[in-house]
């Protein structure tokens, strides 16, 4: 099946997974990572964003994103919660971004784990496309796009 080394990040993700007994797109569920991560997850009509209090992560989601938006955030924020540290309020402007592409990269790969990509490749093989990565992981086109192109120049890189 595999057939290369996977990146820091996606081992983290992959030992994350198994951790809270995520093995398959359908075991992908937000409100149970979070439960499990005793993180309070809150809908609200603002931009979505993460923050500590206590030591109790908070998530706080845009209730009027679809769900795939809200998956999407979800998995954007959660690098916040899980990585990040210190009041992005306060922080260097580089350093924020630095944060914020880190948190968007994980989020990719939160979202539709490469272990994950890789069983729907053995079975599918040059048939995944964008349209079943959505339809698998519930995420909007644009986002399974990227996702499909990361894994994509992976698999060139070592054919």
């Amino acid at each position: 099946m595999q057939t290369y080394s996977y990146s820091h990040l996606e081992d983290f993700v992959k030992s994350f997974y198994a951790r809270l007994h995520i093995h398959q797109p359908t075991d992908l569920n937000m409100l149970q990572i979070a439960n499990e991560l005793n993180i309070q997850v809150f809908y609200w009509p603002n931009g979505s964003q993460a923050l500590f209090f206590d030591q109790i992560g908070y998530i706080f989601l845009n209730n009027e994103l679809s769900p795939q938006q809200q998956w999407q955030d979800f998995t954007h924020e959660l690098c916040h919660v899980l990585l990040h540290c210190g009041d992005q309020m306060h922080l260097h402007p580089l350093f924020l971004e630095y944060q914020e592409h880190k948190a968007q990269n994980f989020a990719f790969h939160a979202a539709i784990p490469t272990f994950m990509l890789d069983e729907l490749y053995e079975i599918h093989k040059y048939r995944l496309s964008v349209w079943m990565i959505q339809e698998v992981f519930n995420v909007e086109e644009n986002f399974a796009k990227k996702r499909l192109f990361q894994y994509s120049e992976k698999l060139k890189c070592i054919s």
